[in-house]
């Protein structure tokens, strides 16, 4: 075994066995060098890395190549003393010239160094146009080198001593559209595959406040998102869904936020809130509910239940007493208080509009904390606009509860003199109540609001028989208040303050309705539907009511979010009911100018059991009871019974479908995914001719199943929950 001693005395010997012999600076010439390169390059690299006395040593006779040629492994004939460039650096016009601490790059780091940065590029391009960047034709033919593996580039160091970054590179290469800036957008927020840049984030808070805000005026507008979103992410998320139904930047937004959103609005309420900031988005998302197309999946009812019981569940109606609900010590001062209870009187108006809204049960709770003490200047007072709305609910809960709660009927519904009795007692209530409001000169919001509660009263006319005293009084007093309401909301209020001006003009009141706006709209458009096809039509101006119709059928569609929701399916449903209608008048014989003056019970409901809105879901019954036996019998019998049936002129939609650019497909509405729509199967049914594929006859498909002999197999709702 040798020694270490032994190896290290070793030398190296060549391939003749005799000793290898080591090039030097003395052993080569001018001559020398050039004709082999290779050592050439590898003397020099050695004396590149050779200590400072080393390179004191050289010789001034040897001749150095240039920078270019020394990087390519050329032979070089440039002339130091007096300077001549090179032939080669002449002829590829590149900049010659001799530098002592130049340092040859491999090519293999060199590659590996432009794979990263390609990579890296194509991940940000990649994410730039998943943000909305369209790449010009020449950025394409560069986008192209930069997904092939070999870049067409000549790389060179003392060309590009510093490489441009990443996010410069790719700002260069593409442009945005829309802003024609050059920089790449900040993303402000993620929510899954959802990206909110800063701007778009800037915009859909600002309108936010500007547009819906006044509706229900109970968050602060001068907070930045960033603040909104430290306070609780669902809340910053609900601000911008709510203004992303008219958002016209992108109208896709609303549709692309819908399910990650209801998925983080589901787990969030799965974790039991302890923060009262998700009860406002709560209170938000109940008023303006994602767009569903059936009502079976609507949850707003089940989430209004869940906001109450998250707000009661941690003190919001007892604020004062707060840390009987918290496990810390929690010390409120005054503004802390005082927004303590705006959320729990916005809480009860959200609760009461759902209730009457959905003809259900309010799970309001008025108490103590929301009692009107005239003269307070303290903190439990909610401002004029908050404070009249809270009286309107107030008033609604009354109406349900003492007219809609009889303990002594199966159905709840109180009897007919006592109800009569009732209308009476709240008829005066009402007018004191509509008095004072006006007195206020408030916003329209609240005015049309006030006149939603005087409908919601006198739809209880409804449930009166022929018999009751003031039967047809009642019924006047029912369409004086439907017509209140619809001119309100159609033509606005010419009276306004001039800082209020904006709410009665460009349809405002219809373009940000809230859920509750909506639903008692399709109520009065039912009203219309009921009095003119009876009896009482010969009462009242037929004409007018028949506009009426006409433009409460365009409004139901203006409220619309995105194409073939439900109140927009509601609108389609009218209009075929208006058209039966008209078809069974002719059949009779009857005209608004004909017939007898009796009165007779026709208008009465069968549905009984959802308070106000028993109009609308008896409306619906009556329609599938009427057109049940066509539906079940032959196509030919039903076209041939309704041939005779034309759609008014005024009454066809604009177009039959929304913006393209919604992005929706036609299955998330349709009933039948997969087969053939009810709409092209049946052609031309009650004079109607839509779109293949645009299926109107289902609009509350729990309603409706079972109409027809079809294979009812629900499609995803919109929301994509």
């Amino acid at each position: 075994m040798e020694s270490p001693e032994f190896s290290a005395s070793m030398r190296p010997y060549g391939a003749n066995g005799g000793p290898k012999r080591k090039r030097s600076i003395m052993d080569s010439s001018p001559g020398s060098i050039l004709d082999h390169d290779h050592d050439h390059d590898h003397d020099q690299d050695d004396h590149d890395d050779a200590s400072p006395e080393a390179k004191g040593r050289r010789l001034p006779g040897v001749k150095r190549a240039c920078n270019e040629c020394r990087q390519q492994k050329l032979r070089c004939d440039v002339v130091q003393d007096p300077f001549q460039s090179c032939s080669r650096c002449g002829r590829l016009k590149l900049e010659c010239k001799i530098e002592s601490n130049f340092k040859r790059v491999g090519k293999r780091s060199k590659h590996a160094e432009m794979e990263k940065e390609i990579e890296k590029l194509r991940r940000l391009v990649q994410a730039a146009r998943s943000q909305g960047f369209v790449l010009d034709d020449d950025d394409e033919a560069i986008h192209s080198q930069l997904q092939s593996p070999v870049v067409n580039s000549q790389y060179s160091h003392t060309r590009n001593p510093s490489l441009m970054g990443s996010d410069e590179a790719v700002s260069s290469l593409l442009h945005l559209k829309r802003g024609g800036s050059y920089a790449l957008p900040r993303i402000a927020r993620e929510l899954e595959d959802f990206r909110l840049t800063e701007d778009d984030e800037s915009q859909l808070f600002s309108q936010f406040f500007t547009f819906y805000h006044p509706f229900l005026p109970f968050l602060n507008p001068s907070q930045t998102p960033d603040q909104y979103y430290q306070q609780s992410p669902l809340l910053y998320w609900a601000i911008a869904a709510v203004a992303c139904r008219r958002y016209g930047q992108d109208p896709t937004f609303l549709t692309k936020l819908s399910g990650p959103l209801t998925r983080f609005l589901w787990s969030t309420i799965g974790e039991v809130p302890q923060n009262y900031f998700a009860v406002k988005a709560l209170c938000l998302l109940c008023n303006w509910p994602l767009p569903t197309s059936t009502s079976t999946t609507d949850p707003t009812h089940i989430l209004c239940g869940v906001m109450m019981k998250t707000a009661t569940g941690i003190g919001l109606h007892r604020p004062n007493h707060i840390n009987d609900f918290s496990r810390f010590p929690v010390e409120l001062n005054k503004d802390g208080l005082h927004d303590r209870i705006k959320t729990w009187a916005v809480c009860n108006i959200v609760a009461q509009t759902i209730g009457t809204g959905y003809g259900q049960p309010a799970s309001s709770l008025y108490d103590w904390t929301l009692a009107v003490r005239p003269g307070d200047s303290g903190p439990f007072t909610l401002g004029p606009e908050l404070e009249a709305r809270l009286q309107i609910e107030r008033f609604c809960d009354k109406v349900s509860k003492e007219m809609y709660s009889n303990a002594s009927d199966p159905r709840g519904v109180a009897g007919d003199e006592h109800r009569a009795m009732l209308m009476r007692v709240y008829r005066r209530e009402y007018g004191e109540l509509h008095a004072s409001i006006l007195s206020q000169n408030l916003s329209p919001v609240v005015n049309l609001h006030l006149r939603a509660a005087g409908l919601h009263l006198r739809l209880a006319g409804f449930f009166d028989s022929s018999t009751t005293p003031g039967y047809v009084d009642d019924l006047m007093g029912l369409w004086r208040a439907t017509v209140s309401f619809l001119d309100y909301i159609l033509d606005g209020d010419k009276t306004s303050h001039e800082e209020l001006e904006y709410q009665s003009r460009d349809q405002y009141l219809l373009l940000y309705a809230t859920n509750y706006i909506q639903q008692m709209l399709v109520a009065a458009g039912f009203a219309l539907l009921k009095l003119l096809r009876s009896f009482f039509a010969k009462t009242i101006d037929f004409n007018r009511g028949r506009d009426l119709f006409h433009k409460t059928i365009r409004a139901i569609r203006t409220t619309s979010v995105v194409q073939n929701d439900l109140y927009w399916r509601l609108a389609e449903l009218m209009v075929q009911i208006w058209n039966g209608a008209r078809l069974e008048g002719r059949s009779q014989g009857y005209t608004s100018d004909e017939g007898s003056n009796s009165v007779d019970d026709s208008l009465q409901l069968k549905v009984r059991c959802r308070h106000s809105m028993s109009l609308v879901f008896d409306s619906i019954w009556h329609w599938r009871e009427e057109y049940q036996a066509r539906g079940r019998g032959s196509l030919d019998a039903n076209e041939s019974s309704a041939s005779s049936t034309h759609l008014d002129s005024t009454l066809a939609p604009p177009s039959q479908a929304l913006p393209a650019a919604l992005g929706l497909g036609t299955s998330n509405g349709a009933l039948t995914p997969g087969g053939v729509s009810l709409a092209a199967s049946q052609p031309n049914i009650l004079g109607l001719s839509y779109e293949p594929g645009y299926d109107v006859w289902d609009p509350q498909n729990w309603m409706l199943d079972g109409l027809l002999d079809f294979n009812y197999s629900f499609g995803q709702p919109i929301e994509g929950a």
